[in-house]
């Protein structure tokens, strides 16, 4: 189908004034379901239009399938896209809305009609064809605008945060059929959302952006154990990853990140690389499950520290235990098999196997 490549592909505003993407450079493969993530104005739905052609290129190259495309207009680069707003016609129904792109390109209406149907079948909206929009949920509405956009059989589907409107529940339930919509159609899927958990569980590859720059693009696997900085880290998880300032020390031969009253044992896969930080600040990154309490099994070997509750947060399995250690805030996702209280003192045992390490002037993983 469709291969993306952005070659040094810079973008700015109001005459250059002010850049929005400074350099990017990224390769998405054929057929692979790729998802731009991170905060409000990192320039995700900027590179999401400029593959749409809604948005010119400042400078750089942009090839879509081999081709490049700078300049070409957007009906001719065999994408479709599909909205937060679903931007269906209101005064049509569902079929429509799906057969409209297919009647000005004049196609047989028995071609038509095989399209719609096949598209239909597929979201399960075969129900509502002859409805408008405005007999529709937000779900429904939302698989129209996907059946619109899966009946020109494009080379590129490109979404753009198109699961914000829904509640909770129906983003769930989308989000598997957008996963299983991409697996049927083997077509190359570029998606934009803010939604960590939503690029977590749909994407083969993420790209991780701040400011217009890649931090990390990788797998959610290796963003989640390999974070390449404490941005990357503190984005990808939820609740977020806790960083303790921490200084490296060597006692009695053994390396050590000394923090508050605390010494943790440095794993020994780390120490070469923070044999130069003796004496110096880092940044320890601790993620709030890999905390462990006195109820896990196994807590054997692990290293122990002792908090108070500042507030406890039970969600069913799990409580939340909001702790203040070093001067700063931090939190922990335990088993809920013991009630804890606001004030209560808890005994948190950490696996130092799981702890990562970041420079301190760098912010970069170590």
């Amino acid at each position: 189908m469709a291969t993306i490549k952005f070659k040094n592909v810079a973008k700015a505003f109001d005459n250059g004034k002010v850049t929005v993407i400074p350099d990017l450079s990224l390769e998405i493969k054929d057929k692979e379901f790729v998802v731009l993530v991170g905060p409000s104005g990192c320039g995700k739905s900027t590179t999401l239009r400029m593959i749409a052609g809604l948005e010119d290129i400042s400078s750089g190259e942009l090839y879509i399938d081999n081709k490049k495309v700078n300049g070409i207009p957007p009906k001719d680069r065999d994408i479709a896209m599909v909205f937060q707003s679903y931007a269906l016609y209101p005064h049509m129904t569902v079929y429509k809305n799906m057969a409209f792109a297919l009647k000005l390109k004049k196609m047989p209406k028995n071609e038509i009609d095989e399209k719609v149907m096949w598209a239909a079948k597929i979201l399960d909206i075969e129900p509502y064809l002859d409805r408008k929009p405005r007999a529709l949920s937000g779900g429904q509405r939302q698989r129209v605008a996907l059946g619109r956009a899966m009946v020109r059989n494009p080379k590129v589907f490109l979404l753009d945060e198109p699961l914000s409107n829904l509640d909770a529940k129906l983003r769930t339930e989308m989000r598997s059929q957008i996963t299983m919509l991409h697996q049927k159609l083997q077509t190359t899927f570029v998606y934009v959302t803010h939604d960590q958990t939503e690029a977590m569980t749909m994407a083969d590859r993420i790209v991780v952006m701040n400011k217009g720059v890649i931090q990390q693009f990788d797998t959610p696997q290796k963003l989640y154990s390999e974070p390449a900085n404490t941005f990357v880290a503190g984005f990808i998880g939820s609740p977020q990853m806790n960083f303790i300032d921490s200084e490296i020390i060597k006692d009695s031969g053994k390396l050590k990140a000394k923090f508050s009253s605390y010494a943790l044992d440095i794993p020994k896969v780390k120490n070469e690389k923070l044999e130069k930080y003796i004496g110096k600040k880092i940044i320890l990154g601790i993620r709030p499950e890999h905390f462990l309490s006195v109820e896990d099994s196994d807590i054997k070997g692990k290293y122990a520290i002792t908090v108070n509750a500042m507030l406890a947060e039970m969600t069913g399995s799990e409580t939340n235990v909001y702790f203040e250690l070093a001067g700063e805030k931090h939190i922990a996702r335990i088993k809920s098999e013991k009630k804890i209280c606001s004030g209560d003192s808890v005994r948190l045992f950490i696996d130092p196997e799981a702890v990562h390490f970041f420079d301190k002037e760098t912010t970069m993983a170590i």
